[in-house]
């Protein structure tokens, strides 16, 4: 159950934002030992608790702890949220949050589901549209369109707040690995070094009126910061898979508001650590005391009806995704719960997004990149460029305005091989939802763990992915680049074992290099192949692991083409609680990496989320591997090119040492 002294925690008057906004030129990081210690270390196996059993009176103790506002938290969301508190015993900000901030509420008006820069291009106009603060983190920043995209939104912010004649607060985050953070892991960056070489944020002079300050975080040997994520005027948070650099992988963003944006004020507050200079202009004013931005905003409301269908161009109105008028007319709408469910010719949305690729389509915009910025006032803008690029133009085909979209800024000219997509299945990256009541959401982080063992695995995050696996009663759905996690590998067996359907998504070959070090976990194909083995033949057909396969294409294509990979991060359980963020389901990330992750208990946002990952991409049509030997292989029995196959070879290890060199130097791509 919950300690006393965690109970206490959560209770707690005092956290480390509202201390900074009683004296704001206070360093957080000072705050945090005085109310809660100097635990850096704490994360001995000792502490971790053995007895998984959780009583009526452990749920209600658990919902004590969190502060839901108006909503009820469902019982599986309990459980996990119970989980996940009970590393605090050993140290209260294992989780990177203030305890008293780690159970909240919230909403989500937009989730984006596509390449990077899609992700890239929200922010930046975030950014632009910014009046007091913005706090960016991100695990690698690498000078890029992708980069370019946010040096804009920070151009023409500085240029909207000096028309205001105001001055603008902003802080960046990101690691890149150095060897002066053996004395001190945040290093504060002189703007010499951040607007040269391999960064090249802009200088003083470029954004005159803003005040930029840089700390690049790692803490050596592996506590990589892995963090990806923004808060905007404390009134926004935005978490993503993704890091702020070209790549060809396709991501996952969630556009959240309500209280639960204290919360990642907070997580911001403990990350940064040091004195804050200038201090950040909203550390008074908590968005728990303001309403969600977009929700009152008209133009965000003109795309539904009253009862949340989506508006065509012409006005007609179709239901949205998610909505309960849908689920309660098609049981497809959560997805992924039998070989029915993810047989693509079951329409799982009825056409419930089309309505978005009817008002992309009325006019062709301009993208907006990182050589031609085109800002847009609101989501709706956004939402109606975003489809107008996806619009086929004369003489294309839908499946040929994808491949377009995926190849942009890549420098590659890929094929795409798949057929065309039938009506109601075209790509939609920019997602919307109606406004709707605060959901229960929580944080479900991880502090980050240097040294060179497997000692930093009891924290918030993995606690909450054992849990939802194991309190499970219907299925689980996992994307990630990776799944080699040790301690979830006996988890996701007993949910089989049990019944549980159980898909999972990876990509091909990603990063196989650092999978393949010792005590790394091993490549994908590896695990795929072992979880098989421990099954027998009723239990395998609980087991549904698929290998990412890209939107046009009918193949995988291994990591190693830089041509088609997918780097989301995102886990729904029962259809109803979604875990979605930073953390991989690898060994980096479940022993080393500081991760944020938010935990959300809403069917309507988890189907949302599920019809997204279904729409974009072929993945569950094509990608499917073989439960023999862990192995996708194409109609000849082949696997795909590059692939290592489920028996890398004794001498595997020496693969390992380009990955992990990279990930100490913070090479990105993880």
């Amino acid at each position: 159950m919950v300690s006393q002294k965690v109970f206490d925690l959560c209770h707690g008057k005092d956290t480390v934002s509202s201390e900074i906004a009683k004296d704001p030129t206070a360093a957080p990081g000072k705050i945090a030992t005085r109310l809660y210690g100097d635990q850096e270390e704490r994360f001995a196996h000792e502490d971790h608790f053995t007895d998984y059993s959780i009583s009526d009176e452990d749920l209600e103790r658990a919902y004590q702890c969190g502060n839901w506002g108006a909503t009820k938290p469902s019982k599986l969301f309990l459980q996990i949220f119970h989980d996940a508190l009970r590393p605090l015993n050993g140290d209260p900000l294992i989780g990177m949050v203030s305890p008293p901030l780690m159970g909240s509420s919230g909403v989500n008006p937009l989730t984006i589901i596509g390449p990077l820069s899609d992700i890239c291009r929200h922010m930046s106009n975030v950014i632009a549209r910014a009046q007091k603060e913005v706090f960016l983190a991100t695990n690698y920043w690498m000078d890029s369109d992708a980069t370019h995209l946010i040096n804009h939104g920070l151009l023409e912010l500085s240029r909207k707040a000096g028309q205001r004649n105001e001055k603008v607060v902003v802080k960046i985050m990101y690691d890149r690995g150095n060897p002066k953070q053996f004395i001190n892991n945040h290093q504060s960056v002189p703007e010499k070094e951040y607007t040269t070489g391999a960064v090249k944020l802009p200088s003083s002079e470029e954004i005159p009126n803003i005040s930029l300050e840089v700390v690049n975080f790692h803490r050596p040997i592996f506590g990589t910061f892995h963090a990806k994520y923004m808060v905007v005027d404390r009134r926004i948070a935005i978490i993503s898979s993704n890091n702020i650099q070209d790549n060809d992988n396709v991501e996952m963003m969630t556009h959240l508001e309500g209280p639960i944006v204290d919360s990642f004020y907070d997580l911001a507050l403990n990350s940064w650590h040091n004195t804050l200079n200038p201090p950040l202009p909203m550390s008074n004013s908590p968005a728990s005391a303001a309403k969600p931005p977009t929700f009152e905003a008209a133009s965000h409301n003109s795309l539904f009806e009253e009862n949340g269908l989506l508006r065509d161009a012409t006005g007609q109105a179709l239901p949205v995704v998610g909505t309960e008028q849908d689920r309660q007319a098609n049981h497809h709408a959560t997805a992924f719960t039998s070989h029915e469910n993810v047989d693509p010719k079951a329409a799982t949305d009825g056409g419930n997004l089309s309505k978005v690729i009817d008002i992309g389509s009325v006019r062709r915009l301009p993208m907006h990149d990182g050589d031609d910025p085109h800002f847009d006032e609101d989501i709706v803008g956004e939402v109606i460029r975003a489809q107008s690029i996806l619009s086929p133009m004369e003489g294309e085909t839908r499946m040929n305005a994808v491949t377009r979209h995926l190849n942009a800024k890549l420098g590659r000219s890929t094929k795409g091989n798949a057929p065309e997509c039938d009506p109601g299945e075209e790509m939609i990256t920019m997602i919307p939802l109606p406004a709707h009541d605060p959901v229960p959401m929580a944080m479900v982080c991880r502090k980050s763990y240097g040294s060179p063992n497997h000692k930093g695995v009891h924290n918030p995050q993995n606690e909450a992915f054992l849990s939802a696996v194991r309190n499970a009663e219907k299925n689980v759905f996992i994307q990630t680049p990776n799944l080699n996690a040790e301690p979830l590998l006996p988890e996701l067996v007993a949910a089989c074992k049990r019944g549980i359907d159980v898909y999972y998504y990876i990509c091909l070959g990603y990063n196989d290099a650092g999978e393949l070090l010792p005590r790394q976990g091993g490549n994908n194909e590896y695990i795929a192949n072992k979880l098989f083995s421990e099954l027998n033949e009723a239990e395998k057909e609980h087991l549904h692991i698929f290998n990412y396969i890209a939107k046009d294409q009918t193949k995988p294509i291994h990591n190693s083409k830089k041509e088609r990979s997918c780097h989301i991060k995102l886990l729904i359980a029962d259809g109803h609680v979604g875990i979605q963020g930073n953390g991989n389901q690898d060994t980096q990330s479940w022993y080393h990496s500081l991760e944020a992750n938010v935990m959300v208990d809403s069917a309507t946002i988890c189907a949302t989320w599920a019809e997204g990952i279904r729409r974009n991409q072929n993945t569950h049509i094509y990608g499917e591997v073989s439960k023999a030997d862990g192995c996708w292989h194409d109609d000849d029995g082949k696997q795909a090119p590059g692939a290592i196959g489920n028996e890398p070879g004794k001498l595997s290890w020496l693969k390992g040492i380009t990955g992990a060199i990279a990930r100490v130097r913070g090479a990105g791509g993880f």
